[in-house]
This record gives structure tokens, sequence and C-alpha cells, in this order.
């Protein structure tokens, strides 16, 4: 949620800023603004996307060495101009990302010091706050520093004064933020993606540091004021792995990259013989080797994939395995087990409520930690005894498609290194796994190329206002996943069922103008599910059904099929029938003419709670 960026520079930086919020646009937006320091203070706001705000930087040629820019995700105040970041105060200027939690006794003690307030939010305290104890100091630092001591809540900040023309000041603590280092010449961002064109390489600033930056120097502080040294780091990620190419949305772009995203997920998995519990860190065995229970943490697709791993951990590890909603988790009293393994799943890595979740876990005692994060150096993995890279690649579009897949793989080999580690996994059985992981991206390849046939399909979800979708055992969450793409991006109301819980309420809904999405795996369950599938037809519902290759149903005119291969998928059949419910979701989203990339309301990465 919301980005910032900033830039000291011999050069012009507004170019920077503004390239720097277009790549930050993923993150989910309503207003942007930027300011630059060129004898004073030059501010620019726009309601809308970044494109607005280039247009007005060009009318009003703003142009300067310093600056910070933001895209913001409204909490406090609805999105306005007025609300919109920077905000501005005495000569200073401040960007925000998070909530600040004592904002109302901020403000009362601000405007009893004579400060007015011209905005909603809650960041507007901040560079009150900072310009009350620049008054004192006169030095920027040192006001910042001051300041953040007294907030509560989560931040990530960037601070400019007109007094300090080649001075860049910023601050962290609950968001994420990082430093990029260039030749005489240094910035910041809330994400590495934003500053790709200009350099690869980043300093991740950790919890309650405070950074003073200029041309050709970067000073870091942690939370004590001590001066400290944070490791540079070289971006694997490349300028163009962030561009559209020859799609036309990057959910599509996503969707068709996943072969490439799996492959270089499992690509030491396959090229091994044998299951390595190495995969998960070098003192994996120590950790792994004695948990006697699972526990997940993750929200939203996240969740979802968790949700599938608790099947596969408990019917082929044999390990009790539960999945919990990290926003509920912390909040719920909980019997906590020192023994069991905490994962945390997260795409950035940053997601506030999982963040908090796995830290209150680890408040019980529960050290044993794993997550498993498609961003290096995010803050879960910082704070996590083991991890799994997704190697899935920077992922644009809100709604997550091989960040999910790329998941699914990793928490696969983690069900296989426990069923190994406790005896239960045999010399075939293992043989055999790791054949299914690499034959995955190949059989994927086919599943996309059904792509036209799923077409078709949204075409006749285009006038729809409701969907059902239903799976059972292993596939349930996989039904899960299908109703919040739908919902996310076409905005079709969904919802998603155990198909054996039809005749337990859902069946009411069932009529004509209700589409059914049936997921029909070759498993022990598909006589159970054609019965089900008969349940909706004997209501008139009209039954849509993504399938095994081996799976015999009639088709008709109120029965549509789409077979995925030749044959049945094994244990990897989630992976496989998650694509064309993500296809059959974007396209019934170009149908509706929705933004895909960038539905309403929602932002990828939710750093706050």
């Amino acid at each position: 949620m919301c980005g910032i960026v900033g830039a000291v520079a011999q050069r012009n930086v507004v170019p920077i800023l503004l390239e720097g919020l277009r790549r930050l646009e993923y993150r989910g937006y309503d207003s942007a603004g930027l300011v630059i320091v060129n004898d004073g203070l030059k501010r620019v706001r726009s309601i809308g996307r970044v494109a607005a705000l280039a247009e007005e930087c060009v009318t009003q040629r703003v142009h300067g060495h310093l600056g910070i820019a933001h895209t913001r995700w409204a909490t406090h105040g609805a999105p306005s101009e007025a609300n919109a970041h920077p905000h501005v105060s005495d000569g200073l200027a401040v960007v925000h990302n998070g909530i600040i939690e004592n904002h109302e006794s901020l403000r009362g003690r601000l405007r009893a010091a004579g400060f007015v307030f011209t905005s909603e939010t809650d960041t507007e305290v901040i560079v009150h706050l900072i310009a009350f104890y620049f008054r004192q100091s006169k030095d920027l630092l040192t006001a910042t520093r001051a300041a953040v001591a007294e907030l509560e809540g989560a931040y990530a900040i960037g601070v400019v004064s007109e007094d300090s023309p080649h001075r860049l000041v910023c601050a962290r603590k609950g968001s994420p933020l990082l430093v990029g280092l260039g030749i005489e010449e240094n910035f910041i961002a809330s994400d590495v993606s934003a500053l790709l064109p200009v350099t690869q390489r980043v300093m991740y600033l950790e919890e309650g540091d405070v950074a003073d930056i200029g041309l050709l120097t970067v000073e870091v502080y942690d939370a004590t004021g001590k001066p400290v040294d944070r490791s540079v780091h070289i971006s694997e990620l490349s300028a163009d792995m962030a561009e559209l190419g020859p799609y036309r949305h990057f959910m599509q772009k996503e969707i068709h990259e996943q072969p490439r995203a799996l492959t270089d997920t499992l690509l030491t998995a396959v090229a091994a013989d044998h299951v390595q519990p190495e995969w998960f860190g070098y003192d994996a065995v120590e950790v792994l080797g004695t948990v006697n229970a699972v526990t997940f943490l993750a929200c939203g697709t996240s969740y979802h994939a968790a949700k599938v791993a608790t099947y596969w951990l408990e019917e082929i590890a044999g390990i009790p395995a539960r999945a919990e909603i990290a926003s509920e988790y912390r909040y719920r009293t909980s019997v906590p087990n020192p023994d069991a393994l905490i994962v945390t799943i997260s795409q950035s890595g940053e997601t506030a409520d999982t963040l908090a979740a796995l830290n209150h876990a680890k408040a019980q005692g529960q050290d044993k930690t794993l997550t498993i994060c498609n961003v290096p150096e995010s803050a879960l993995t910082r704070v996590s005894r083991l991890k799994f890279m997704t190697r899935a690649g920077p992922e644009i579009g809100v709604a997550s498609t091989k960040a999910f897949t790329t998941q699914l793989a990793g928490l696969f080999l983690l069900t296989l290194v426990l069923a190994k580690l406790r005896g239960r996994l045999s010399a075939e059985q293992e043989t055999g796994y790791l054949a299914e992981l690499r034959s995955l991206p190949g059989k994927l390849q086919y599943v996309l190329a059904l792509e036209p046939q799923i077409e078709a399909w949204a075409q006749r979800f285009a006038n729809k206002h409701h969907a059902l979708f239903l799976g059972r055992g292993v596939h349930y969450p996989i039904a899960l996943e299908g109703a919040l793409k739908l919902k996310e991006i076409s905005y079709i109301h969904a919802e998603a069922y155990p198909a054996g819980e039809l005749k337990h309420g859902p069946l009411a809904l069932v009529d004509e103008d209700m589409p059914v999405i049936t997921i029909a795996p070759n498993d022990q369950l598909i006589e159970k599910l054609k019965s089900n599938m008969q349940e909706v037809r004997a209501r008139g519902g009209e039954l849509y059904v993504i399938a095994d290759g081996d799976v015999h149903i009639e088709e008709s005119a109120f029965v549509h099929v789409i077979k995925l291969s030749g044959g049945s998928n094994g244990a990897l059949s989630p992976i496989l029938h998650t694509v064309p419910l993500q296809l059959l979701s974007y396209h019934a989203a170009l149908q509706k003419g929705t933004d895909v990339d960038k539905p309403r309301n929602l932002a990828k990465s939710v750093t706050v709670e």
C-alpha cells in the first residue's frame, strides 16, 4: 500500500520520481504527489493516476535536484488533493507509509502549539511534529529523530527541508524502506522496483533506523541513535522485468510467466535426486527434525496456499497442520506449542498482519519459524529462522497469480522434507514426487494453451452478478482462490464451498442465473463430486467444469467441460487447476471493462493493519 520515492542528485530528479511512482502503481493508490526543493518547496498533487501528476509537473515546469514523491491509498481521510502527500510545514515536507496510532493526541498538542492542519490524515502530524523540533534544533536529522521517537504505530517516512537542498532524511518502523546507492546521487523507495532504472545497489533499513542521505554519503542510525552499517545488496531484478511487453495487462503476463516462475523456484530441487532439508536453510534439519505440528499464518491468497498445504502435510507427511488468518490469530486466545513449526507466507514479505502474527507467535515461545516469500531481504525473511524464496520475479498485478503457484510449489517441497524427516517418504515415492515436479512447468504450458476456450466461457459471465465455486478435499482451497480472483478484478460476487456442503445452504442460491464453476480432479472424491453436480443441474444451474483428462463428464447445453491434460495430475493437481480459474477471472474482467491490474479499493502490498 502506498509508495515512496525520494532522490538527491546533481540532475533533475523529477523524471526519476515520476518513473519510480509509475513502477509502484501496482501497490494500489488513489492520489499522488511530489515536492521538489528548488529555492523553496514546489509541491504538486493530483487525484487519480501518476500520469495526471506527470502532466501537471510538465505544465508547472517543475524541476530540481532534491525531491520526494508518494502514491497514497486512503486510510485517514477520503481521496482528495488536500489529503494527498507530501504534507508540508514551515518549509519542511514529508511523505509517509503506515498508520500513526497516536495521531489524535499529537494533533491536539500541535494545535495548541499553533500549528494549523489542512488535511484529515494522520501523516500531517508527522510533518508538524518535525517542524516543532526543527524550530529548536535547526537540524533536519535531529528534528526527525526527536519526532519519530514520539510516534506510535507504523511508518516509513522521507523528509526534506528548503534549508537543506542536498539532504534527504528518512526513517522506518513497521513499514518497508530502502536506500538506493548511485554515483554522486542517492535514493529512497518503499520497493526496489521503483529504483531499478537508476540503481541495483540497495541498502535495506532495519526496524527503527533513521538515515541521513546526501549526494556522496549515507549515514544510518539505529533506534538508539547509534551509527550502524547496513550491508549493501545487488538486486537480482532488472528494469525490464517490470515492463508489460506484448501482453495487454500485467495479470495476463504473470499468468503466462508461471511455467518459468515454477522452473526457477524448483530449479535446485528438481536437479537433485533426493529431497534435501537444506532447501529451507543450513540448520533446517535441526529445526524441522523436531517439530510435531505446523501452523501457517497468512492473509488472502497466501492463506489459500496455506490451506492447500494442510492437506498435503497431513496426508503425505502425517503431521498435524492448520492454517490461521494472520489478522485474526494475534487477537484470539490460542494454545502455544513450542514444538510447532510456524510458517508465514507472503508475496511481499512486508504484510503487516502476517508480520505482527509472527511476532506474536514468537512472543509465546514458538521460535521454530519459516517464511515462504518472493522478496529477498524483506521483513519476514529477516525475522524468520528458516526461509524459502519463491523466485517468481516482480508481480505487478494486484491479484496474485504466479506468487500463489510458486508458494504452492515451495509448500509441496516443505511437505516432502517433513515427510522424509519423519520416515514417511519411501525411495519410490521420493523419486515419483520429484518427477512430478519436473513435469509441472510443461503441464502448465498445456493448460495455458486452453486460454481461448476459457475466454469463451468468460464471455458468458459478463452479465452475471454472482457465481459459485465448488471443490472437494485439497481442491476446496483452490475454489476459494478462484472465487477471490473473480471478486477482486471483475467485481462479480463469488462464493466458494466444499461441494458436499451444497445441500446445507448454498443450494438455495442456485438457479439459471448463478454459474457454478466446479473443480473435478480424478481423485477418490470424483464420484461424490458428480453427485453434487447433479444436485446443481436438478435446480436449473449451469455448470462450468475444469476436469482432469481421464474424468468422464458428459457435456450438454448447460454443462461445459474443459479438460486439463490426457490423464490425472496427482498430488500437484491443485497447482494445475488454479491456472484456468486465473484465466477465467482475467477474461471475465476484460468483458466487464474493469481495471484488471489495479482493481478498486485494493492494494498489492498491505503494510497497514
